[in-house]
């Protein structure tokens, strides 16, 4: 078994693997983490693992906690997760690689990242200045049936699309190229549909593509069925998740 130590940077969110990930670091853990992957050269890539929080915060209390006034804030990279962070997070994240790193004058950064390759956590190290993690990637399989299955997921994305655009406004995918190979249309669709962190983590570690896009297929379905007769709602970039606090 091939594994890998890399960055560990717990999110609110799920990356996967081609979709972009801007974030605004801050905070003094995740501030030491990109100090560090700046000294990587500029022509390799400056990579760290990304993995959605199951129970903690990403961002660490910086004042005396509630309901005890007394409280002191949490520090160190253990922050808001608790003695066992491998409880804290889900077991399948992915591999980010730093495009754009800059650093502000105040000491935070500016981050976008792209997700590369599906991992599974193994083990969570606390002993530095910000986690880092044991890491196995994961192969993709097609599964069966992929390519129609992609084709039925398209389909049913472009009415999705149209639902959120609303009736009287321009369809998202007006204009744009989306593609058709369908490991790639399962992750910009698991992206790019507004569904909570625990149905996207499920999606994320589908045990191959073909079941991905069949989950997806279903709440494709069930998602436009409730949007229907509902009055306009925020459409989301295909592309791109919120920008993190961190």
């Amino acid at each position: 078994m091939t594994t890998v130590r890399l960055p560990l940077f717990p999110l609110n969110t799920v990356l996967f693997p081609g979709l972009v990930l801007p974030l605004n670091v801050f905070e003094e853990r995740y501030r030491a983490m990109m100090r560090e992957l700046l000294k990587t050269p500029e022509d390799e890539p400056r990579r760290f693992a990304v993995v959605a929080i199951r129970d903690g915060h990403e961002v660490a209390p910086s004042s005396p906690g509630l309901p005890d006034p007394t409280a002191l804030p949490e520090r160190g990279p253990l922050a808001g997760f608790g003695p066992d962070p491998v409880k804290a997070f889900h077991k399948v994240g992915c591999i980010a690689d730093a495009a754009t790193l800059r650093e502000r004058t105040d000491g935070s950064f500016e981050v976008l990242a792209t997700g590369t390759t599906r991992v599974k956590l193994l083990s969570v190290e606390a002993s530095g200045p910000f986690l880092t993690a044991e890491l196995e990637p994961l192969a993709e399989e097609p599964g069966d049936e992929a390519p129609p299955l992609a084709e039925g997921v398209l389909r049913s994305f472009r009415q999705y699309q149209k639902r959120l655009a609303g009736a009287r406004e321009r369809s998202l995918t007006a204009g744009t190229e989306l593609p058709d190979e369908p490991g790639v249309v399962s992750y910009l669709v698991a992206a790019a549909m507004m569904l909570d962190t625990p149905t996207k983590q499920r999606l994320l570690q589908a045990p191959d593509t073909a079941s991905r896009l069949r989950d997806e297929l279903k709440l494709l379905r069930a998602e436009t069925a409730i949007i229907r007769n509902l009055p306009s709602l925020p459409a989301s970039e295909l592309t791109r998740g919120p920008m993190s606090l961190n």
